[in-house]
């Protein structure tokens, strides 16, 4: 019989103690339930007169977001301890350590980063972070060249692959980013005002295919690791930390869908901007730091994941003239193309992003998605042309440039 059950506050203490060496025997543990998200419960247990502490996060075996209707794997706990614990191997100063866990219990005690801020709050309060784009971009490219073909044995990440299919958290993804946006599916969340930009994504067949293209990438393109839900809740930010949590989802898919993903939140927060800020000056300085992060995060990825290539790669055909240029041009045009499907289903999908959501004023919140709108299907349609990250920034600031007419 199993032993799973849901932890109570005095569940996650009892399990805390039993971490060999953290607190001290006789310690008073405080225990604080701090999770917020759709599948898990996450508590933080601290012994505050020694001003230690650590997380304890479970997975629960369904969506909270929907509730029991919608079942879920508990083997995702394992998943993303797993991952993590790659990661962490990987970039030990980007990733919390991880302390321990249960398989059965969907257990996984980490790092406590309680000093950090999640970066989506810190874009929200008008915060900029001048070493994110160098750290992420860092992040990304050694995790993803070090499970790639290009960077391990192929025969150990047939393997490990098999150890990461995650079938579950993947189907979320192949129907909420790939699928439910494109129809009337029961779903869908959006709001009356934008019903008519909705029902043109369900009748644009050019977007269709190019959705249809990028679905069958993620579908069958096992290329690396990825973190898969890598957007801005999901990173830690100090002005000069950087921490990469919650790669539940992680699997083996395209290159291009974690980059797509922390470009499209920060595209997301670059629509977000006019409702957050009414000074003209400031509102272009924070749109022009978010457009020059996309830029960097890309060039930061891109120049990592070449050198890493060059000094590191283990594969000998990757070595011919070539055909490292044509396969970053292809993780470019994935990344693009990604990014806008990531854009389209925050706006009419299940589930949105507080950046735009929680605009006080229902004109700029309106106008914040139609500008997103924008951006993801000219993403989408145009990102298997692209030559150049430039290419987004210009499009970003096209749709910027047709606001006030609906304000």
């Amino acid at each position: 019989m199993s032993l799973y059950h849901a932890f109570s506050p005095e569940d996650a203490i009892a399990y805390a103690k039993s971490i060999t060496g953290f607190f001290a025997a006789n310690a008073l543990l405080a225990c604080e339930e701090i999770g917020d998200g759709n599948l898990n419960l996450v508590f933080r247990i601290s012994d505050p007169q020694q001003n230690r502490s650590l997380i304890i996060k479970q997975a629960l075996p369904y969506a909270k977001v929907v509730g029991e209707s919608w079942p879920l794997s508990l083997d995702r706990a394992r998943i993303e301890r797993e991952a993590l614990e790659i990661q962490h191997q990987l970039c030990p100063e980007l990733v919390p350590a991880i302390y321990g866990g249960d398989n059965e219990l969907a257990i996984t005690v980490m790092e406590d980063l309680s000093d950090y801020t999640i970066l989506r709050q810190g874009l929200i309060d008008g915060n900029t972070y001048d070493n994110f784009a160098e750290h992420i971009g860092l992040f990304i490219a050694t995790t993803l060249f070090y499970t790639s073909d290009l960077g391990m044995n192929q025969q150990d990440k047939k393997l490990r692959s098999a150890r990461f299919a995650n079938p579950d958290l993947c189907k979320i993804t192949e129907d909420l980013i790939f699928e439910d946006p494109y129809r009337n599916a029961d779903n869908n969340n959006f709001t009356e005002d934008i019903r008519s930009e909705a029902e043109k994504l369900w009748q644009d067949h050019a977007l269709h295919l190019e959705v249809a293209l990028l679905r069958e990438k993620f579908l069958t393109h096992g290329e690396a690791l990825l973190h898969g839900d890598l957007h801005t809740g999901s990173i830690f930010v100090t002005s000069d930390s950087t921490k990469v949590i919650d790669p539940e989802f992680a699997y083996y898919g395209p290159i291009g869908f974690d980059i797509g993903a922390v470009i499209a939140n920060l595209l997301l927060n670059y629509a977000a901007q006019p409702g957050w800020c009414d000074n003209h000056d400031i509102l272009q300085e924070r749109r022009a730091w978010l457009l020059s992060t996309i830029n960097g995060v890309w060039n930061h990825f891109e120049q990592n994941f070449r050198k890493l290539w060059d000094a590191n790669g283990i594969d000998f055909m990757s070595k011919t003239p070539g055909y490292q240029d044509l396969y970053m041009r292809k993780i470019l045009q994935d990344t693009i193309g990604f990014a806008g499907c990531k854009v389209i289903r925050r706006i009419v999908g299940l589930s949105h992003v507080a950046d735009i959501d929680t605009i006080e004023s229902e004109l700029h919140r309106r106008q914040a998605k139609i500008t997103a709108l924008e951006i993801g299907k000219r993403l989408v349609k145009q990102g298997r042309m692209a030559a150049s990250i430039a290419e987004v920034i210009e499009w970003a600031e096209a749709a910027a440039a047709k606001e006030g007419a609906n304000v």
